[in-house]
């Protein structure tokens, strides 16, 4: 199965109203659309890049690769799409998965409803008529009810402002927007700049190319090995033959909707011998359960301790330079405070002769020069820059558009002093305006897929909840927003993370205020949440009738 070329983008001039104009065409966008069409509804699709994927079309940088095991990261609305398609390793490859979306789209015709190459630049609400008119970078409008963003979390990359950048001669990239051709650095002298995910991800397998790599560092990063391996047809089918049970335990009984084992105890329960083995055990078979050991970890920093410093044993086992360990080892944050990396040998990256780690804490990057980069003690000489810089997380894709909403007020104006939302669905003095897994939801403290599909089907259920009673305008109310963004606060400053300087704070982006924006509950808790809102009429939430024009003739 292979990606397929993008169709033709519509003509935006045939299609001038919908019910629901979406606003991305990643994993939430294409369900989304395939859900209201169920349902009836009209849509109009507007994503920005060539073809179907959101994070997955952008993010294209070497040894890009999803956290979650493929048989989990992936959708389960329909059985005969989990059961037939093939996930050939235990963590999906970039390409893969971008594969997987393109065979999503064709195997429900969804890119006939999608306008690629196309950003949304504004959306405002008319309040006499209840009802969104988008403008797109085409210069054309479509006039929609409802307006759904699928911006994503981590979709828009951020690059940094250093001096002298405009004035490298060498090859500049980044991670975040990786171009679709091959990047080839053998012989090289390759600089990349942070230490997140994606270089995380990404520096050994640029190390095997450069003939020298360095690596600037300002904050060592948690990470634990990936153990990826090829999937065998019999792990496939065992997940095929569980796949009912695997779903419904990952959306009600797993807090990050992943299913792994459950801990039934705390980190200072057992011995120091008995925790050893048991985060050895799960090191060795690696990826994100190393964080589900014990049920305390990030609500108890003495137990925290024991994790992290596992961890840092381990970087020292493994990096022969002890200055270099020291430098790679985290110290400065709780483990998982951080969303913690999953790797394939970064640290024993830093034993080959041509890999160089920057401490720029200690020495900052000064300016880019036309021929490399210049700390405070030192210019080192470099062909290539990547900048693994991370994104604007949660809010940036959706700061990029104009959202003016009731009195003329802004998003971006109401959102200045940190995101409010209800439920992470709706904001306050915006009708009709809905939230895919935004601020303020479990969101990006879970498996992606299972946070999209709840949040796609509370949605288009509550759509057609208001279709059949003749509603067509709803909002959330001021008490039940500010009640939820309490409790979100609340549940945040109950455990660790408040203690990262984390994207999840917004504190990798200068000026952004720095408020913890994911819901911590849980997937299973935040689902309970929203089906007895639903349950209730929609409780904290002001549904009406619009009187339209169309209404007011008809009724004359």
């Amino acid at each position: 199965m292979t990606a397929s070329q993008p169709q033709p983008a519509n003509s935006p001039a045939a299609s001038a109203r919908a019910d629901v104009v979406v606003v991305g065409a990643g994993f939430a966008g294409m369900y989304l659309l395939h859900r209201l069409r169920e349902q009836g509804f009209s849509v109009r699709v507007f994503e920005q890049g060539g073809d179907v994927g959101g994070t997955w079309y952008w993010n294209r940088y070497p040894g890009a690769r999803c956290d979650v095991e493929s048989m989990q990261y992936s959708y389960s609305f329909s059985d005969e799409l989990q059961q037939q398609w093939d996930w050939s390793e235990r963590y999906a490859p970039q390409p893969e998965i971008l594969a997987y979306a393109s065979h999503v789209a064709d195997r429900f015709g969804l890119r006939r409803d999608i306008q690629f190459n196309t950003r949304v630049d504004s959306a405002v609400f008319d309040e006499a008529a209840s009802e969104w008119t988008v403008t797109t970078s085409d210069g054309a409008t479509v006039t929609a009810r409802y307006v759904v963003l699928a911006t994503g979390c981590l979709s828009n990359a951020r690059m940094p402002e250093i001096d002298g950048l405009d004035q490298f001669k060498g090859q500049v990239y980044h991670t975040g927007h990786w171009p679709h051709e091959p990047v080839d650095f053998t012989g090289l002298r390759v600089g990349v700049i942070g230490t997140g995910s994606s270089a995380i991800q990404s520096v050994p397998i640029i190390a095997e190319q450069a003939s020298r790599l360095t690596v600037f560092q300002r904050t060592a990063n948690f990470s634990v090995p990936a153990r990826n391996a090829q999937l065998t047809a019999e792990e496939r089918q065992a997940f095929r033959d569980n796949y009912p049970e695997i779903r419904r335990r990952a959306r009600e009984e797993m807090r990050n909707g992943i299913v792994q084992p459950l801990p039934d105890r705390g980190a200072l329960d057992d011995t120091e011998e008995a925790r050893r083995e048991k985060y050895l055990a799960r090191w060795t078979s690696g990826g994100l359960t190393y964080m589900g050991v014990y049920n305390n970890l990030i609500l108890d920093k003495a137990a925290n301790d024991t994790a992290a410093d596992f961890v840092r044993d381990k970087i020292a086992e493994i990096v022969q330079d002890p200055r270099v360990a020291k430098l790679l080892q985290p110290d400065n944050h709780p483990i998982g405070s951080k969303r913690i990396c999953v790797d394939t040998d970064y640290y024993a990256t830093f034993n080959r002769p041509n890999v160089e780690l920057v401490d720029i804490r200690a020495n900052p990057i000064e300016r880019i020069l036309p021929d490399g980069v210049r700390t405070t003690g030192q210019d080192y000489k470099l062909d290539a820059l990547v900048f693994a810089t991370g994104f604007d997380a949660m809010t940036g894709s959706v700061a990029k558009i104009e959202i003016v909403g009731r009195g003329g007020k802004t998003l971006n104006q109401k959102w200045a002093a940190g995101p409010r939302t209800y439920l992470g669905l709706m904001s306050e003095g915006f009708p009709n305006l809905f939230l895919i897994t935004g601020p303020g939801s479990p969101s990006v403290l879970s498996n992606m897929i299972v946070s999209i599909e709840q949040h796609v089907d509370w949605i288009t259920d509550c759509l057609s909840y208001m279709r059949e009673r003749g509603l067509d305008c709803m909002e959330a109310t001021r008490p039940a927003e500010d009640k939820w963004v309490a409790h979100v606060n609340e549940a945040a400053q109950g455990t660790l993370y408040p203690q990262a300087n984390s994207w999840y704070m917004g504190a990798n982006v200068p000026g952004k205020p720095q408020i913890f924006m994911p819901y911590i509950g849980g997937v299973g808790a935040y689902r309970q949440i929203c089906n007895d809102v639903a349950t209730k009429g929609y409780e904290g939430f002001a549904m009406s009738a619009a009187v339209s024009a169309e209404r007011k003739a008809a009724a004359s």
